[in-house]
């Protein structure tokens, strides 16, 4: 089955000359020749010069001050011999630092990979380990030592400064096709190894001006960057204000701080957040529990990431004067990070079942196949694969069984390029998607394959469970087992209520063989739900208690 854009989502022409149209519910708008995202930027530089880009820790640049900065890091990386082609890695924290490297190196014509701070030293190193070609990595002295013993070259831009300012503030004549890479972010990997996963700039820029378009994003929706560097999503989030001209807000801390973020949020007139799914979870208990407003007074939240669990949100998205659309959002690092999008204003009250992730964006197809890549049938489960513009480069130097997931199907003997993305689903007879959880996360209990995500949405809907999150582990027989860590709403719940309860939903080999009480589930440095600290606990502790 194959998941089409909607009827008022927007389709790209390319007329003969090169330049591009987007027809959107019914109105031809004009984009520029390449899809390159830095040159919307440098458009808003010349037209708002003195307009404010960047925000961070009471420090400030404008269009025309960050363009400047940017052009000559640029210009430093071309002088090097360092452009199309090539990849440069920025170990920044959040700071006007960081964003200066992001647009200097996209417009040197190089990629930039992040590699976030938050990360462990030994971690970063296996990173660096995945390109051997990387050109240099930019640092800070608060970062230089996480990467020094990579043996790859390190610029400081706060001891270049001085150098740096000598340098050409003009855009660099650099020709940057759609073709050409942007970014390369690293995902886990299922042998354990990080592999990096390359974007182009045509994927991207369709992104985001498909975000721009079809939520009416402009200079006023100023962000709030709430993910970790490392993270895909926080490409989208970090490059969206500067496209469409408004002011990125940066949380100047390297872990996430509810606190903080919540503070800004209510100082400085956000309208826009992009999240991780138990970042709003986070943001929304923070709201009610002190009958805030500042979360409730956005235009929109987009996240996504992880199953979302619409107890969580539904009390705080439905109170009076709430004006925030909550966009729910699907996709992969490796189909440049949203594939579909879903507002939760549809969601019927009393609604059950896993929300859906909605339709696709624009130039993007999804596709529900069976094991030999065939369609399935209406509403039948199958592996959820995206096809069209925003499928990426691949991964780079990866020779693996994961590099196979890029892959060709052909459909009325036109063969399109797919990513296979291992996750489950189906299409409800609204043509929405459905996200049902990992392929390969099903465990066979007593002969029955069990996917864990199914029991933690029923555990989610028990009364005094505010999140859930469930693990596998081999007992001492040999068996598998499923363990549930809980974060009570109040009190701490019974474990032997909480079996109780699932056993009124689910057949008894799906009931965790152990319930763990938590103050709240961990979070990793992209915001999800920690499930390897969660099974690591398991395995320390030799048992669970």
């Amino acid at each position: 089955m194959t998941l089409g854009p909607r009827i008022s989502q927007a389709t790209t022409e390319y007329s003969s000359h090169g330049s591009q149209t987007m027809t959107l519910h019914g109105k031809r708008v004009g984009l520029p020749r390449e899809p390159v995202v830095h040159k919307a930027f440098e458009a808003h530089a010349r037209s708002t010069p003195d307009g404010i880009a960047v925000v961070c820790a009471g420090q400030r640049l404008t269009y025309a001050e960050l363009n400047a900065k940017a052009n000559q890091f640029a210009h430093f990386l071309t002088a090097r011999g360092i452009g199309r082609g090539a990849k440069v890695g920025v170990c920044l924290d959040y700071s006007l630092d960081m964003v200066i490297a992001v647009l200097g190196t996209l417009k040197s014509g190089a990629a930039y990979v992040p590699f976030d701070p938050s990360y462990p030293a030994a971690r970063l190193r296996l990173m660096v380990a995945q390109l051997p070609g990387l050109a240099l990595i930019a640092v800070s002295p608060a970062t230089a030592a996480l990467v020094a013993p990579t043996g790859v070259e390190t610029v400081d831009l706060a001891e270049c400064s001085g150098p740096l300012a000598r340098l050409a503030t003009s855009d660099p004549d650099v020709g940057v096709t759609g073709d050409d890479l942007c970014y390369a972010v690293f995902t886990s990997g299922s042998t354990g190894t990080p592999k990096v996963t390359a974007a182009r700039h045509e994927g991207w820029f369709n992104l985001l001006n498909w975000l721009l378009l079809e939520y009416g994003l402009h200079r006023g929706s100023h962000h709030l960057v709430l993910s970790a560097f490392g993270f895909d999503l926080s490409q989208r989030s970090l490059m969206m204000p500067l496209f469409c001209g408004a002011t990125q807000h940066l949380l100047p801390s390297r872990n996430f701080d509810t606190a903080m973020a919540y503070r800004l949020l209510t100082e400085y007139g956000i309208r826009t957040v992009h999240c991780a799914t138990s970042v709003l979870y986070l943001l929304v208990d923070w709201e009610t529990a002190r009958r805030g407003d500042a979360l409730a007074g956005l235009d929109q939240v987009f996240f996504g990431g992880e199953p979302l669990s619409f107890e969580r949100v539904a009390q705080w998205a439905a109170r009076e004067g709430n004006t925030c659309a909550l966009l729910h959002q699907y996709g992969v690092a490796e189909c440049t990070d949203v594939a579909s999008s879903y507002d939760l204003a549809g969601r019927g009250a009393g609604e059950q079942g896993p929300v859906p992730v909605g339709k696709p964006v624009h130039n993007t197809d999804i596709h529900i196949l069976d094991a030999d890549l065939a369609d399935v049938g209406p509403g039948e489960h199958g592996e959820i694969c995206i096809s069209g513009t925003s499928v990426g480069a691949g991964y780079l130097g990866g020779t693996g069984p994961e590099s196979e997931r890029f892959t060709t199907v052909v459909r009325d003997g036109v063969p399109h390029r797919v990513y296979r993305t291992g996750d489950r689903g189906y299409v409800t007879p609204t043509g929405d998607l459905v996200v049902l959880g990992r392929m390969d996360a099903t465990v066979k209990i007593r002969g029955m394959r069990i996917d864990p995500a199914d029991v933690e949405r029923a555990l989610s809907r028990l009364d005094g469970v505010r999140e859930a999150a469930v693990v596998t582990r081999r007992a001492d027989c040999g068996d598998i087992e499923l363990i549930a860590f809980v974060a009570p709403k109040g009190p701490e719940p019974d474990a032997d209520d909480v079996r109780a309860g699932l056993l009124r939903e689910l057949p008894r080999n799906m009931v965790p063989a152990h319930v763990i009480s938590v103050p709240a589930l961990p979070l990793n440095p992209n915001g999800k739900v920690d499930r390897a600290a969660l099974t690591d606990r398991v395995r320390r502790q030799g048992g669970v208690r």
